[in-house]
């Protein structure tokens, strides 16, 4: 992918009318590039869950401007007409509960986004399996979510959230369940996955064993986004000190 990752531009968001209307964002702004991983810190209620959701367009903002790769999604209003269509196809989602489709195998797991957007179930399960192998849980392809460890679990989502290779992919609180070695873990996978298919991602995260491997954060607070240098250690002085 070419172009911006995402780029946010005086992002709004209203709620309630008169004097008894919140304003949770009060003008965004937010550039992450086409293979970067940014973290977005804040309090609770700061909100970040708002922003996220304006961006994975869960909810609508009130004004501003948001772009995905080289498309305007929003610009004081949607621009793009099935939002549903949007979400299955340009952007990824990674929570902090792996939420896998009990009664399918890992591959119908992964492969069925690509199906329900039209991919011929063929190609849909080599996707599948590639990058099952790309974030080694191949040899899990046929089992049931059930028979996976919770890292193994985070491993199989992270291939969901790949498979219909959206030039986003949005993280919410990825590592929160995580011991430190599993959430240096998932962090290292997702910068390697972000360099590998130039996926932009943002990881919302209250986490801070994980806060070191960023280079860039943004921080919210009252509605508004600062941005920050981050550390970026390399996940070897993480672990070793």
């Amino acid at each position: 992918m070419t172009g911006t990752g995402i780029r946010i531009e005086g992002l709004t968001k209203r709620y309630g009318e008169g004097e008894t209307a919140v304003d949770a964002l009060k003008g965004v702004d937010m550039v992450v590039a086409p293979g970067e991983v940014v973290g977005l810190i804040g309090p609770s209620g700061s909100g970040k869950s708002t922003l996220l959701k304006s961006l994975g367009a869960v909810i609508e903002p009130t004004s501003g401007r948001m772009t995905l790769g080289d498309e305007v999604i929003y610009d004081d209003g949607w621009r793009i007409g099935d939002l549903r269509a949007l979400r299955r196809d340009r952007i990824g989602f990674v929570f902090q509960a792996p939420y896998l489709i009990p009664f399918l195998d890992v591959t119908d797991n992964v492969a069925l986004l690509p199906m329900l957007a039209g991919v011929p179930n063929g190609e849909a399960r080599r996707r599948a399996l590639d990058l099952l192998g790309a974030l080694d849980v191949a040899h899990r392809a046929r089992g049931m979510p059930s028979q996976l460890s919770g890292g193994e679990q985070q491993r199989v989502s992270i291939a969901r959230a790949l498979v219909n290779r959206p030039p986003v992919i949005l993280a919410d609180e990825p590592t929160a369940p995580l011991d430190s070695e599993r959430a240096l873990a998932v962090m290292r996978l997702l910068h390697e996955m972000a360099h590998r298919y130039e996926t932009a991602i943002i990881v919302v995260t209250h986490d801070e064993k994980i806060i070191p491997t960023f280079k860039r954060l943004y921080h919210i607070r009252d509605g508004k986004t600062h941005e920050e240098a981050g550390e970026g250690l390399e996940f070897a002085e993480l672990v070793h000190g």
